[in-house]
């Protein structure tokens, strides 16, 4: 028995070995293949060409990407560069005691660094020694500007640490070229400005000035802070006409009388006028402006009734202005959102059409949301929210829920009629949440189908407003503010950007929807400009892109045929933002020579009577603006 089945295993065993050998015999026996035939003549040389030609294109891809690091070397360089400088100019002021004007230059810094170690500095450059003046043919200046401080610090550090200076990006004679020629370019630029079409600067008043029961306080500080702009050379001047004071105790009863005393005034210096409706509260400002409600009686209304308010996931109300989910529920004294907008606005028309009829009122601003601007209130600091935090979804009150489960119902996907509930919190970052970050929910299904609801509110909303405004001012035109969500522009879902009501990741262009109901009406697109440039630091905490974004709504709003404006998000007093700011303006490589129809100057008037503003910035900056031929001004 045992001796059978060893032979039976014997053979099992044999058997694959057996076939294993047939099969390598067969293939060793089998002739071997012809050597591949080498192209000759025509087909040589299509062969070499396209060898060529796809080593050529991955060299040239190679290089394409080497320009682009370089690029980015670039500009961190520079920003480097600023920092220091900006930290050397801190220093000396602050534990130097020198003596430098608020905006000083590498000229004012070099000449008093000079001085302080006993030289003679002359107004044009010229520098000797005080024992040693300067013979007649040396009388050539000096050129301060010829060496930058930036290299004069590094040399010192050298000296110091040879390890530093071997690693530092700016110790060599590219980057010290790349100085040099930036401390020329800013007088360049402006010089091109020069001559440019005229872009009419307005300047926005101070909401001080009307208290809460609409009475002008302040005549004489008005006429002050309007002579200043007048001497300013400004075209006009922006006014607030605000909801919580006009409209305050009861509705339908609205009191204009501050509002008429302070248009006669600014009609006294034959200024333009442009007035906000603004329908949102305000937070108030540093100077000290008094908080400003919604009218109390909508206050009230609120208390029995909060869900009249944006809402978010936790259930906080936001009471800066009324959620878009009554536009068209009668839940605000037998009124509609919609009637309620209609009726200030029909107000304001009724009692100053004598200013209509004079053409003195060049254009309405319709406030859309929270601080005038077409955007949800995802980033109230009064909740919570600090920057870069990506913000909340506000769509938590019991109306715009029960659009959403209309919403779904109808795509026929009634488990869809809810908010995401791991999109983070106010300060949270886009990769901390799993519907933001990368390949996260934002554009699964489900995602995709709640963003676009979601911004369709905001659209809608837009949309029912301005259908209003146009039955009241029928031959005035219309501005609507769009705000700069321009932190986590660089993030696959651009959180921030989705929190406020714009669908705009990046394989989505969620502009062009507003754009196009803002084409309908013919409006003018008011764009927030940042007017700062974005930091290293910034780019690596937020990945923040302010001009990205500006130029992608600049671009499809003027192949629209739309009028745009600009107004500065902050007062902005220095050189450099101010030509940030006129290069948008008025783009000076556009073939189409685009340009703003006209920049709002948002700062805080105090500032202008007090003397705190830079007039000889401001002035430089409203000259370029209107493209006057000026000579250079002193930096203050």
């Amino acid at each position: 028995m045992s001796g059978s089945l060893n032979d039976d295993s014997f053979h099992q065993d044999l058997q694959p070995r057996a076939n294993n050998v047939s099969d390598y015999l067969s293939h060793q026996l089998q002739p071997p293949p012809p050597p591949p035939r080498r192209p000759r003549g025509f087909a040589a040389t299509a062969a070499a060409i396209g060898q060529t030609t796809s080593t050529a294109s991955a060299t040239g891809g190679k290089a394409k990407r080497e320009r682009e690091k370089e690029k980015e070397r670039t500009k961190l360089r520079e920003r480097h560069r600023r920092a220091i400088t900006s930290r050397i100019l801190a220093g000396l002021r602050q534990y130097g005691n020198f003596p430098l004007p608020s905006r000083a230059d590498m000229n004012d810094v070099l000449a008093a660094l000079a001085r302080e170690a006993g030289w003679v500095v002359e107004a044009n450059g010229t520098t000797y020694r005080h024992s040693t003046p300067p013979s007649q043919s040396q009388e050539a200046a000096f050129p301060v500007r010829s060496a930058s401080l930036d290299s004069v610090v590094i040399t010192e550090r050298d000296a110091k640490n040879e390890k530093y200076a071997a690693l530092s990006p700016l110790n060599s004679a590219h980057c010290l070229e790349d100085q040099l020629i930036q401390d020329i370019r800013p007088r360049e630029n402006e010089s091109q400005f020069r001559g440019t079409p005229y872009v009419p600067v307005y300047v926005m008043l101070s909401i001080g000035f009307i208290n809460n029961f609409c009475l002008l306080i302040d005549p004489d500080g008005v006429r002050q802070e309007l002579s200043h702009l007048k001497a300013l050379n400004v075209d006009g001047v922006i006014v607030d006409c605000w909801w919580g004071i006009i409209e305050a105790w009861n509705p339908q009863k609205y009191v204009w009388s501050g509002y008429r005393d302070l248009f006669n005034i600014i009609r006294e210096f034959k200024l333009k006028l442009q007035v906000v409706m603004a329908f949102h509260a305000c937070e108030g400002t540093e100077s000290g402006d008094a908080y400003i409600n919604l009218p109390q009686w909508v206050l009230e209304i609120g208390k029995e009734n909060p869900d009249i308010f944006f809402t978010d996931r936790e259930g906080r109300r936001n009471e800066d202005c009324l959620s878009w989910g009554i536009d068209k529920e009668r839940v605000l004294r037998g009124r509609t959102g919609m009637e309620v907008y209609f009726d200030f606005m029909r107000s304001f028309h009724t009692e100053f059409n004598d200013l209509f009829a004079e053409g003195f009122v060049s254009a309405i601003e319709v406030g859309l949301g929270v601080s005038g601007e077409l955007k949800y209130p995802s980033f109230s600091k009064r909740i919570g929210w600090s920057y870069p935090g990506i913000g909340e979804f506000q769509c938590y009150d019991k109306y715009l829920q029960q659009s959403l489960r209309k919403a779904a119902g109808l795509r026929g996907h009634s488990f869809w009629a809810r908010g995401p509930d791991n999109s983070g919190q106010y300060n949270s970052r886009p990769h901390e949440s799993g519907f933001f970050c990368e390949r996260g929910d934002y554009d699964s299904y489900y995602g995709r189908f709640f963003l676009q609801w979601y911004a369709q509110m905001l659209i809608d909303h837009v949309d029912n407003v301005l259908s209003l405004a146009s039955l009241v001012f029928e031959e005035t035109k219309f501005i609507v503010k769009i705000p700069a969500v321009y932190w986590w522009y660089k993030t696959s879902s651009h959180a921030a950007e989705l929190t406020a009501g714009f669908y705009n990741p990046s394989n989505q262009d969620g502009y062009s929807p507003v754009l196009d109901v803002l084409k309908k009406h013919s409006v003018i697109v008011k764009l927030v400009c940042s007017g700062m440039p974005v930091t290293g630091q910034e780019v690596d905490d937020a990945l923040a892109d302010p001009e990205s974004l500006s130029w992608q709504i600049l671009n499809s709003a003027w192949d629209r045929g739309l009028a745009v404006a600009g107004e500065n998000s902050l007062s902005c007093y220095d050189r450099e933002g101010h030509m940030r700011i006129i290069d948008m303006a008025k783009p000076r490589n556009d073939p189409d020579r685009h340009r703003f129809s006209f920049f709002a100057y948002r700062q805080q008037p105090a500032d202008l009577i007090q003397g705190a503003a830079c007039f000889p910035e401001l002035d430089y900056f409203i000259k370029c603006m209107h493209g006057e031929i000026v000579d250079d001004l002193v930096p203050c």
